[in-house]
């Protein structure tokens, strides 16, 4: 099987296809096994997937009798995804990217921790799951297409979410940090990317793990409610209101510089910066050092969010003059677990896929979504199918060699 894995994530390239409210938050669901992960938007229950190409979904519309008060689950229909990942690779690519899943397919066990000489420990399943075929290219692209750097970089992120601790916050944890709404996931741009609202300005605990452990769990739940074949998200920072008290420290900007940068590569797709005080915008000349040519291209300040965002899914009370159309009103008791129910049944349903597409390492994000895209186990067994034998020709284990192979088939 590690034979046939490995030929198929190589150069079989992305196949192309096509109540929420409560009186008060007592989660039961944030306990789950953390190996789950995020999901696609698409209905799924214990027993049953029902294909999106079977299932039209309404457009989103904002309730007629008041302010929404929970998250938006599904981007308007006029947004679509642009994925890199979704693009044809090169040979040179697609060698490069079969050389890391090569790899990838073999590590049984990494360091618990990012300290030298720390001790292993095995590859779980969600770690295998995180280990997706998009996974793989953003960490790519993020190091120039350098292989060994790549590898590095992919164990280092493993090896420090283990040592964070990043898989077992749970909501119940993260809760008292969002009782005021400072951090929001809200609708979706116009490229189906999920908006992460943060306000600094409705801080409402004093500096401590938690704070940072609040903005890693979010931006980890935004991923969450990624669409089928869209892997970055918007960011829209709003410093309205927010005094010297409430701008970042350079050391906690540099924690956070770190997560985005280093451990989630590629996932910002736009930062939306908007209303900032003489303050903060000497606290970005300060930081900037620190931030990646590509991460500062990303950033947009002061410009109208309606040019990124469907103004009817853009909240009304964000972006100073030029708002959107959404009438949003934060009741914690009503979105925080509205929010983590919709973010267990994506996780329950994505982890569900991947274990029916045979728990693969490189398996396709779209499929794992819910999108109109065949397992990486279907695409394998057609490829054989075709050839009458065993793609790449190798015997189980000579990854190296199926790799080498495998760059050398078209998509």
């Amino acid at each position: 099987m590690a034979a046939t894995q490995s030929m198929a994530n190589g150069s079989l390239a992305h196949p192309t296809t096509a109540d929420s409210s409560a009186s008060s938050f007592k989660s039961t669901a944030s306990q789950a096994d953390p190996s789950a992960t995020p999901v696609s938007s698409s209905r799924t229950t214990a027993t049953t997937t029902v294909p999106p190409e079977e299932e039209e979904e309404p457009e989103w519309q904002a309730p007629k009798n008041g302010p929404l008060k929970t998250p938006i689950y599904t981007p308007m229909k006029s947004a679509k995804p642009n994925s890199l990942s979704s693009r044809p690779l090169t040979s040179e690519q697609e060698t490069k990217y079969a050389t890391v899943f090569a790899a990838v397919s073999q590590w049984q066990t990494l360091p618990s921790t990012s300290l030298k000489d720390s001790a292993q420990a095995p590859l779980q399943d969600h770690e295998r799951m995180w280990l997706t075929r998009e996974c793989l290219l953003r960490y790519l692209r993020a190091t120039k297409w350098n292989t060994p750097n790549a590898l590095k970089r992919l164990q280092s992120t493993i090896s420090w979410r283990r040592e964070y601790g990043a898989d077992t916050f749970s909501a119940d944890y993260i809760s008292p940090e969002n009782e005021t709404g400072k951090q929001l996931i809200l609708g979706y741009d116009n490229e189906a990317r999920p908006c992460l609202y943060l306000m600094p300005a409705k801080q409402n605990t004093k500096m401590s793990d938690r704070q940072i452990h609040h903005l890693c769990y979010m931006l980890d739940r935004t991923i969450d409610m990624m669409p089928p074949g869209q892997e970055s998200a918007c960011l829209l920072i709003n410093f309205k209101g927010a005094g010297n008290g409430h701008v970042p420290t350079v050391a906690q900007a540099r924690a956070v510089l770190n997560i985005l940068q280093n451990h989630s590569p590629e996932r910002l797709g736009k930062a939306l910066i908007s209303e900032l005080p003489w303050y903060v915008a000497t606290f970005f000349k300060l930081i900037s050092p620190f931030i990646d040519p590509v991460t500062r291209e990303k950033m947009k300040f002061n410009e109208d969010l309606r040019t990124y965002v469907p103004k009817q899914q853009l909240w009304s009370q964000h972006g100073g003059s030029k708002n959107g159309e959404l009438n949003f009103e934060y009741d914690h008791d009503s979105y925080w677990p509205a929010l983590d129910k919709e973010i267990q049944r994506r996780r329950v349903a994505f982890r569900e896929r991947w274990e029916k597409g045979g728990k693969l390492i490189g398996e396709y994000e779209e499929y794992l979504r819910g999108g109109r895209c065949p397992s990486l186990g279907e695409v394998i067994r057609k490829a054989e199918a075709e050839k009458g034998e065993t793609v790449g020709g190798a015997k189980e284990g000579d990854a190296d060699l199926v790799a080498a192979e495998v760059a050398k088939l078209s998509v």
